[in-house]
């Protein structure tokens, strides 16, 4: 371990064989120290010795840029945490480091980078409950709360599927209706049925925040609504 200011002064033979020397074993250790060389150059070589860091100078001679830790137990390299993957001009392309598990679960970020498989499940459940049909989910007897020609909103964030049975008569259909407007306009029939002197339903997939309604000029009787949600 050695530092040295990099100026031969004038001086005796000897002195100077030394001074050169010394020149060149702080050359040969990359200016190894727990401090940082009191002379420096830029992108001159430092290894941090009190945390273990290879270190090179700026081009601009104002900071140290951390390269690498190196493992003086296990005697190896070891690449820093958010360490930018960078192609030959520059630009980011990826990291290698995490991201916050927020990241992962929305699948929002586009940067390659490491993942855990920890964060990989995470992630993977996120989208399981954000989209599966049934997953977490529970069948719920809505029949008390629940009408006929009345407009209501998925509001769970997530999917529900509903299913409705009743006895249409007098040859009226019953039709499930979604629509992305609550006044039902733009709506689209996903199912129907006929009048066939008994219990008969309809039966869909409501998406999150879609609005949907039942469509019956005479009320059915025997009504039964469920939701899985």
């Amino acid at each position: 371990m050695a530092q040295h200011d990099y100026n031969i002064a004038n001086q005796t033979a000897a002195n100077a064989r030394t001074d050169i020397n010394n020149v060149l074993s702080a050359i040969a250790t990359n200016n190894s120290g727990s401090s940082a060389p009191s002379t420096t150059f830029a992108n001159m070589w430092w290894y941090d010795t009190g945390d273990n860091i290879l270190k090179i100078r700026a081009e601009g001679n104002d900071a140290w840029i951390s390269v690498a830790y190196l493992d003086q137990i296990g005697d190896n390299f070891r690449i820093l945490d958010n360490t930018k993957v960078v192609n030959t001009s520059g630009t980011q392309t990826g990291l290698l480091g995490d991201q916050a598990t927020s990241t992962w679960e929305t699948g929002t970020g586009t940067t390659e980078s490491l993942v855990s498989p920890a964060k990989v499940a995470a992630s993977a459940t996120e989208v399981i409950g954000n989209y599966a049909l049934g997953v977490d989910q529970t069948w719920q007897d809505m029949t008390s709360s629940r009408a006929f020609n009345t407009t209501y909103q998925n509001t769970t964030g997530r999917p529900i599927f509903i299913g409705i049975s009743a006895t249409v008569v007098n040859g009226k259909t019953l039709s499930l209706l979604v629509s992305p407007n609550s006044d039902m306009s733009a709506s689209v029939t996903i199912d129907r049925t006929f009048d066939i002197n008994g219990a008969t339903g309809v039966n869909g997939i409501i998406p999150n925040n879609i609005y949907y309604s039942t469509s019956v000029a005479t009320t059915p009787s025997g009504l039964i609504w469920a939701e899985l949600r």
